[in-house]
């Protein structure tokens, strides 16, 4: 499965925002970040906004910022509100499907179970959970002085 430049940029934008939350950040900031489109961008954010997930200030010191705390952001409802659809082959879309092996053909079920685990995965995770630790990921190791030898 691969997601829309669209998802990955809305993921992107939430993760800098969430990352950057005691300051406004700029759609410039993020499109320089990540070097992609301002315009296309802006976009997204658009769209971020009337999902009710951003906020935007407007004026010169103006910017963007979450209008929801990153644990209550759900990855598999934002991909599911940004993605078209999740036809994984031809034989998903009805109006389209000119495959002469449909009737009779499991792949179709075992890409339908596929996407339905991918999706399953993603609503266990909020936004929260993708940002990185802010603690050490282990514990020093503390050495022995005068430990036997074996």
């Amino acid at each position: 499965m691969r997601l829309t430049s669209f998802t990955d940029y809305s993921l992107r934008t939430l993760l800098y925002l969430a990352a950057n939350r005691d300051r406004l950040v700029t759609i410039q900031d993020i499109a320089d970040l990540h070097v992609i489109s301002k315009n296309h961008l802006m976009k997204v954010v658009y769209q971020l906004g009337l999902s009710g997930l951003v906020e935007t200030v407007r004026g010169r010191n103006g910017g963007l910022r979450l209008a929801k705390e990153p644990r209550d952001i759900n990855i598999g409802a934002l991909v599911r509100s940004t993605e078209t659809d999740f036809f994984m082959a031809e034989c998903f879309d009805r109006a389209s499907d000119t495959c002469p092996l449909t009737p009779n053909c499991k792949l179709k079920h075992t890409l339908n179970d596929a996407t339905k685990a991918f999706l399953t995965v993603l609503d266990q995770q909020t936004l929260e959970d993708m940002l990185p630790s802010k603690e050490p990921q282990s514990k020093p190791v503390r050495l022995m002085r005068g430990a036997a030898k074996a």
